[in-house]
């Protein structure tokens, strides 16, 4: 297996309709927090906020993996009930609507939550 060294890499091995999900919650991920240090970690998209997980992502064959650990799934777990979630993860099946609010809410908890710790300003 060919080793993923950045982002549009690991996005050209999936059909259009995957890499339009992938770019959008990439575009969503840098939006919210430019300032996130972007790379491949675990084999799939992630990004990092003053040294710290941010936020993770991957495509599999009927879902879109989302990883948002520890507390990004705890604080919304009422809104990712709908989804099947493993320890850690949600997934949120290619054949429906993305819930791509939803991922902007816990984007924007996560990066509060790690800059409570240091001196980056919060975002409303």
């Amino acid at each position: 297996m060919k080793s993923i060294n950045s982002v549009e890499e690991y996005m050209e091995l999936y059909n259009a309709e995957v890499q339009l999900i992938l770019n959008k919650i990439r575009e969503i991920v840098l939006t919210i927090v430019p300032e996130a240090v972007e790379s491949i970690s675990y084999g799939m998209p992630a990004y990092k906020l003053n040294k710290k997980p941010l936020i993770y992502f991957a495509a599999f064959k009927n879902h879109i993996g989302l990883y948002a650990t520890p507390d990004g799934h705890k604080a919304f777990e009422k809104e990712l009930s709908a989804y099947k979630q493993g320890k850690g993860s949600v997934q949120f099946p290619i054949n429906q609507e993305m819930p791509y609010s939803l991922i902007e809410e816990i984007l924007v908890f996560k990066k509060n939550q790690i800059v409570e710790h240091s001196d980056s300003p919060k975002i409303q």
